[in-house]
């Protein structure tokens, strides 16, 4: 089993920055890419950043050029450092793992952590 933590999120005004970090335990040799999501109120949860276990990554148009995804697989966390917040970006962010098995791959999900972006 694996268990995801979320951490980092707040209150910035636009222009700021935040780093949200997630911290995996339990099962953690499993996990293949991790990524970050978000929902923003009255919207579906759509996707933000992935990385792969070898550090490829890919991130959504919006995001591009102001977002970094990065992940320490020897302390087990995922971090996403924002900059340039704009109002836009307010969401709940969630981190996300899959843990392949000879069967299936496994979403696991984190509670999530709100951010807020103020004009």
């Amino acid at each position: 089993q694996v268990q995801l933590v979320e951490s980092g999120g707040g209150l910035v005004q636009a222009g700021g920055s935040l780093r949200l970090s997630c911290a995996a335990s339990g099962s953690t040799f499993s996990i293949d890419t991790m990524g970050w999501y978000r929902q923003a109120p009255g919207k579906q949860r759509e996707l933000v950043a992935t990385i792969s276990k070898g550090g490829s990554t890919n991130y959504v148009d919006s995001v591009k050029g102001r977002f970094t995804i990065s992940r320490d697989n020897a302390k087990d966390t995922l971090y996403l450092q924002m900059n340039s917040l704009k109002p836009e970006d307010t969401a709940v962010y969630y981190c996300n793992a899959d843990v392949p098995t000879w069967r299936i791959t496994y979403h696991v999900w984190g509670q999530g952590t709100q951010v807020t972006v103020s004009s």
